[in-house]
């Protein structure tokens, strides 16, 4: 081809791949415009039309509507800066439709009611904004005046979700059950209750700086016990129940007896319940954290080895 040749419509087809068809559509519409018409009247078209045209053909398979592709073509708008912002369209797209697929997910793994799905629907389409509104309202309900609550300002934190731009079909569905848990009154005053016991205990310890939990405590003396095997209510578990009893006992500013082991039995029970778990199980999946220890299995052999000794 050399720049002074004009090409007919069928010939640029031949050399785009095009149909003649749709070459007509775009020169009708003054994407690729001719150049000339031959003596019978058809369009002719220069070399700058087989470029043109692979463009265009391009830039629509890329999904660019046709005003935008003219106005690229003719210089009008620059490339890039349509890339650009095609490209964050895509972005909000794939982010929709991610949210909408695992939604579905969930409702055909949970056999959700329609109530239930439009719930999910609901809470998976929030805004960011609205996410740290919603989880926001949870953890005032949770730490609201508490005289300890700034001193608690770590653990807030690390109860807080941030679902990421970009979010995977699985943290979506973690979100949304997270987001679901959040709304449960029954949940919200299970852990109120957990961290007014913790903020009691920081009271009683005399310093505003934040004591080891007392779960955290119980679970260091207690977790090689239960990884070797003992009993709770053998002999030989005495030393390790005397271990974290008198972390307790000095943690709250009593004598170990058995009201205090009691107390702390009710306190671990509270601590175990399966929804707590379950929550911080959910935040990592959201924030793309490490999975969580469970304390399930040492706070059930404590439980136990406390209760055999307060009987």
């Amino acid at each position: 081809m050399n720049g002074d040749t004009l090409y007919s419509i069928g010939e640029l087809a031949r050399r785009t791949g095009l149909t003649v068809k749709t070459i007509r559509f775009y020169s009708d519409r003054g994407i690729v415009a001719p150049t000339d018409r031959s003596p019978a009247g058809y369009r002719l078209y220069t070399v700058d039309a087989v470029a043109r045209l692979d463009l265009v053909r391009t830039l629509r398979e890329l999904g660019l509507d046709l005003p935008t592709i003219r106005k690229v073509v003719d210089r009008e708008l620059s490339l890039p800066a349509v890339a650009a912002a095609h490209a964050e369209a895509l972005a909000v797209q794939i982010r929709v439709l991610s949210m909408r697929r695992a939604v579905l997910t969930a409702v055909a793994e949970r056999g959700s009611t329609p109530e239930e799905t439009e719930l999910m629907h609901r809470l998976a389409q929030l805004s960011q904004d609205e996410r740290r509104r919603l989880i926001g309202d949870f953890l005032d309900a949770v730490f609201g005046g508490l005289d300890a609550a700034r001193a608690f300002a770590g653990v807030m934190r690390s109860m807080t979700p941030e679902l990421p731009d970009n979010p995977d079909a699985e943290q979506v569905r973690a979100w949304v059950e997270l987001a679901e848990m959040s709304q449960d009154p029954d949940f919200r005053a299970l852990v109120r209750r957990m961290i007014e016991d913790l903020a009691a205990e920081q009271a009683r310890s005399g310093t505003a700086v934040p004591r080891r939990d007392i779960a955290a405590a119980v679970r260091d003396e207690a977790g090689p016990a239960l990884a070797a095997g003992l009993d709770p209510a053998s002999a030989q578990a005495d030393p390790v129940v005397a271990a974290f009893m008198a972390h307790y006992a000095q943690l709250i500013g009593r004598p170990d007896d058995v009201d205090l082991r009691r107390l702390l039995a009710a306190r671990l029970e509270n601590v175990n319940d399966p929804r707590r778990e379950r929550y911080f199980q959910l935040l990592a999946v959201v924030n793309g954290w490490p999975a969580p220890e469970s304390l399930a299995p040492v706070l059930n052999w404590s439980v136990e080895a406390l209760r055999v000794r307060t009987a």
